[in-house]
């Protein structure tokens, strides 16, 4: 998602789609032991950082030897990659029931909202997923592009699309740094970021 995770798909319909159209997209497939380490990395990023992540904490965490967890995983890269992808299911759940579901202030501006309300609650594994490089290439299939797909259903361009989700994650990273001057009204930043887009999408119809 550095890059912005957005997919050139058509617009989505009711069933999420992913991958093979028709498909809707499943969480990761795991075993109940790698279930249980991913989960232990997990509680360890949101609750102590980054920097927590070896993979001998997340032996000690769960109770086994750290040789116990190469049998599952090559390596720590292994481990975040995971975590990725859960983030990025998350992300791509959250953005797709704000566009299906987006009530009175419509699609995009719900899809905002819903990005910043996700992102800013879970912010170790939001920074994991999104800074820094993505091996796409070992990713699950079609899960980066299910998950951008609902910022080209509000703007009906891909580049329109990528600017919005660049817009949407540069107001998530300043916000987590606190860089904005005391007193800002973000509130009102998000809104007033939102309405342009909007604008701009009509324009680009």
């Amino acid at each position: 998602m550095t890059t912005g995770h957005v997919g050139r798909a058509e617009k989505a319909p009711e069933t999420l789609l992913a991958g093979e159209i028709g498909r809707p997209f499943r969480p990761p497939e795991r075993s109940p032991r790698v279930a249980e380490i991913v989960a232990a990395a997990r509680r360890l990023l949101e609750h102590e950082g980054p920097e927590s992540l070896s993979m001998r904490r997340l032996a000690a965490e769960i109770g086994i030897r750290a040789p116990s967890l190469y049998k599952h995983f090559s390596g720590k890269a292994a481990v975040e990659l995971a975590l990725v992808e859960d983030a990025l299911f998350e992300i791509g759940d959250v953005s797709h029931r704000a566009i299906h579901e987006p009530g009175s202030e419509g699609q995009l501006v719900s899809l905002v909202a819903s990005y910043r309300r996700h992102s800013l609650a879970h912010p170790n594994l939001y920074r994991l997923a999104t800074h820094g490089g993505l091996a796409r290439g070992r990713l699950l299939r079609g899960l980066e592009e299910w998950a951008g797909n609902p910022w080209y259903v509000v703007t009906g361009d891909e580049h329109l699309a990528q600017a919005l989700w660049s817009y949407a994650h540069g107001m998530v990273t300043l916000e987590l740094d606190e860089r904005y001057p005391p007193g800002s009204d973000l509130d009102r930043t998000w809104s007033a970021g939102a309405a342009a887009f909007e604008r701009a999408a009509r324009r680009a119809s």
